[in-house]
């Protein structure tokens, strides 16, 4: 992926070697987002329009549902953080890579949201070290990467990606690329009205019935990711073997692959993100037609 010499985001907070940042009070956990020992809540519409009909309406254990308890619903932040240096004012190549990627992201969605008559309000992304306080409560590096509805910022720990690489098999920078878009994903569902909804409709069904409602709100961040890179590619910045990085992370994180690998046997009715064949399938969708009307995960003849 040919990040290096692109915009950075300003949108960056660096609360690494803080001893945790606190922004707001909550739940338990944070809501909304990837894999690896994170739960997530996201949820989602498409843009303006895709008020999904069926709305009439994460991965390594907790529920991610949840995660949105609180009845918190979407506050998308509109400002802007500066980019904090490490003590010293060392290089930091990883953060470098996230504003990238971030920056990225945001051009992406500016784009998609103005052609439907829209402004896209950015998300602020915060790197912590260790454990953290959202307004979504409190996490550790343990956590994953997550959405937080409540301050509508995304939270990651760089160390992370070591976990991505090395337990999950998922390497390279796409890859690791495809954890911010995903998280992006679910601010946008934030923003056009889907996580308080999903919110909202979880609490009156069932486990089973609120963990399958959680696969397609997952899905459908998978498929927003995809459209993200469809417009990186269109850019020209994607390398050889960089798509292939995307799915195979997508593959190795699906709650199959995962239960799989944890616990020696699947058990579909606690899927909360998707099957790896699915969570594939629905980010090369996104990829392949960069329409957010493609990312429909709601409906029922779809899955």
């Amino acid at each position: 992926m040919l990040w290096k010499g692109r915009r950075q985001s300003g949108n960056v907070e660096d609360m690494r070697g803080s001893g945790g940042g606190f922004s707001g009070g909550g739940m338990r956990f944070p809501g909304g987002g990837f894999p690896g020992g994170g739960r997530r809540g996201g949820g989602g519409l498409s843009i303006g329009g895709l008020i999904v009909v069926g709305l009439v309406l994460w991965f390594l254990g907790i529920n991610p549902l949840v995660l949105l308890d609180g009845g918190m619903g979407a506050t998308g932040t509109g400002g802007s953080a500066a980019i904090e240096r490490p003590s010293g004012g060392k290089p930091d190549e990883m953060r470098d890579f996230v504003a990238t990627v971030l920056a990225d992201t945001e051009d992406t969605w500016a784009e998609v949201f103005k052609a439907d008559g829209k402004r896209y309000k950015a998300t602020p992304l915060v790197l912590f070290s260790g454990q953290i306080r959202s307004a979504c409560g409190f996490a550790s590096a343990a956590s994953g990467p997550f959405y937080c509805p409540g301050d509508g910022k995304i939270y990651i720990d760089l160390a992370f990606y070591d976990e991505l690489r090395q337990t999950f098999g998922a390497p390279g920078d796409f890859a690791q690329a495809y954890v911010i878009a995903h998280e992006v994903g679910h601010h946008v569902q934030d923003l056009v009205g889907l996580l308080p909804a999903f919110n909202e409709r979880r609490q009156r069904l069932d486990e089973a019935g609120a963990n399958a409602l959680s696969v397609r709100v997952e899905l459908q961040a998978d498929c927003y990711a995809g459209i993200w890179g469809h417009y990186a590619e269109k850019k020209g910045i994607l390398e050889r073997g960089d798509l292939e990085e995307a799915l195979n992370a997508a593959t190795q994180i699906g709650d199959d692959a995962i239960q799989k690998r944890t616990q020696g046997y699947v058990v579909p009715e606690s899927f909360n993100h998707g099957s790896s064949a699915d969570r594939k399938r629905w980010f090369k969708i996104g990829f392949d037609t960069g329409d957010a009307e493609s990312c429909n995960t709601f409906s029922n003849d779809r899955l």
